[in-house]
């Protein structure tokens, strides 16, 4: 596994470097950040609702903050600045050497996926009537996906890269040439469901909603009541685009970055719920709903599946996925529903364990827009990697 990651790490930075180099001064400006710190935590706790260090933003797609410790770890998965370098700044040979580096970081299915989600963006803009204005040339853009490299690729010192758009968040962390990071992941589709000729529909995560469902339907009535905390499903998935996994109200604001474009009702809770729901779907520090424990044979094979869906993103290299080879790690894995078990209804449901949070969410345009993410509570961002890092660098006086 170790090797593994080395491999995959040498192919991004190689990817990286040849990206970079092919950069004039003001775009390889826009494209870098600056060098991981020494303590992704810290990152990410400056990051939380920071606009001082945000800046106003920039539909270019420079990028503000793109000095600043915390923004590496400032992430969205809606359409507004992510910070890097924009499709759009970029010559096509640049753009293709951008998507390599992309492809550095996915495993073969989780990168056609990523690029499904990319053309879904003309999709959508036909669903809306091409008549979505929010003030800049196009608003359903798929060159509006930035690209930002965060130190030296292949150097001594850790270094790592963030790509995100529209319902794309890819963040990925090196560190002793090895890559020890690679969530938050997020990846959406809206639509969720799309007719294609002949009959047949593109379902770019439709796998990964089907087999919850299959699952939760599955589970006995006393388990089954367990698994459901709640009867309606909350509008978004409850962690937003936090830094950190903790029981934090996500504003709607806080998915833009400041200074862009800001939704209706900016303040009110991304998920829509507030007392006693919110505190039902709660992320809680013991995981809610129902242990892989209480399953039966059929039961933890359909869950690790679903963890595939997920885990699987990445290069078999990276991937966490055979940990749940292992009985005892699938025991852990909770499963937690929210809505209703009816096929084209709002739902949402999350799967939550030791260095597990996976959500899902379809409540929107007619149970037509998805939501999935995969992150790891202790090393989002590779906080305690490069916390660890810094400490023994330091403590060898390097």
């Amino acid at each position: 596994m170790a090797d593994a990651a080395r491999d995959v790490a040498d192919r991004m930075a190689e990817a990286a470097r040849a990206w970079l180099d092919s950069l004039d001064g003001g775009r390889r400006e826009a494209a870098a950040g600056p060098t991981p710190g020494a303590g992704g935590a810290a990152e990410a706790k400056a990051g939380v609702g920071s606009e001082t260090e945000a800046g106003s933003g920039s539909a270019s797609g420079s990028g503000s903050g793109s000095g600043s410790a915390s923004e590496r770890t400032r992430w969205y998965y809606t359409p507004t600045d992510h910070g890097g370098l924009t499709f759009h700044q970029q010559r096509p040979a640049q753009h293709r050497l951008a998507m390599r580096l992309v492809a550095s970081g996915l495993s073969e299915a989780g990168y056609v996926t990523v690029a499904t989600v990319l053309g879904l963006e003309n999709v959508l803009d036909r669903v809306e009537d091409f008549s979505v204005n929010w003030g800049r040339e196009r608003t359903r853009d798929p060159g509006m996906y930035y690209l930002r490299v965060f130190g030296e690729p292949g150097g001594r010192l850790p270094w790592g890269w963030r790509f995100g758009g529209h319902h794309v968040s890819l963040n990925n962390l090196v560190v002793d040439g090895r890559v020890v990071a690679t969530t938050p992941f997020f990846l959406g589709a809206d639509p969720a469901a799309s007719p294609l000729l002949g009959g047949a529909t593109l379902r770019p995560l439709g796998t990964a909603e089907d087999m919850a469902r299959e699952l939760v339907r599955s589970l006995r009535p006393e388990s089954a009541a367990r698994a459901v905390l709640l009867p309606r499903a909350p509008n978004d998935i409850v962690a937003g685009n936090s830094p950190r996994v903790d029981d934090r109200v996500i504003k709607r604001a806080e998915l833009w970055r400041p200074g862009t474009h800001t939704p209706d009702r900016a303040e009110h809770p991304s998920t829509g719920l507030d007392g006693a729901d919110r505190r039902a779907l709660a992320l809680t520090p013991a995981p809610r709903g129902v242990p892989g424990a209480e399953l039966d044979s059929v039961q933890r094979e359909l869950l690790r599946a679903l963890l595939g869906t997920y885990l699987d993103r990445v290069p078999a290299g990276v991937s966490p996925l055979a940990r749940y080879d292992d009985p005892a790690a699938l025991d852990a894995v909770h499963l937690a529903w929210a809505g209703s078990t009816t096929a084209g209804e709002p739902h949402y449901y999350r799967l939550q364990g030791p260095r597990l949070l996976i959500e899902w969410t379809n409540v929107h345009r007619g149970v037509n827009h998805a939501h999935a993410v995969w992150r790891d509570p202790e090393t989002d961002f590779g906080g305690d990697v490069l916390a660890a890092h810094h400490a023994a660098h330091h403590a060898n006086g390097r």
